[in-house]
């Protein structure tokens, strides 16, 4: 694996553990992102805990590629949900213009999650 993607991988590694972290510890922040059918709590709980591990994958060698097929399918399962926030007169987090930054920075993401896989 390249330099650079490996970065990548460890700080992208990073970012999940912590917003893993932050979804147990401060689960106010994320319930507006999960559409009112669902039992709020229980999901913000699962996402958090599956985030967190994916994020320790990315820093394990052997279990980097796996960790960053499961990123992917995270982050492709995230991109209807960001979209869904943008189109709300008041988004999840932040302003509109957070929320219209948001559906770019998943594909960002994706591309990331994909470099990581095809170099590990």
């Amino acid at each position: 694996m390249s330099l650079t993607v490996q970065i990548i991988a460890y700080l992208f590694g990073a970012l999940l553990m912590f917003a893993g972290i932050m979804h147990l510890i401060k689960p106010q922040i994320f319930k507006h992102f999960i559409p009112a059918i669902f039992p709020k709590k229980t999901v913000n709980y699962i996402i958090g805990i599956i985030e967190f591990a994916l994020g320790l994958g990315l820093f394990i060698h052997q279990t980097q590629k796996e960790s960053a097929l499961g990123v992917f399918g995270l982050m492709l399962f995230f991109l209807p949900i960001h979209i869904w926030d943008a189109t709300k007169a008041r988004p999840a987090i932040g302003s509109k213009k957070m929320a219209y930054f948001r559906i770019p920075l998943q594909f960002v993401l994706l591309y990331f999650a994909y470099l990581i896989y095809i170099e590990s």
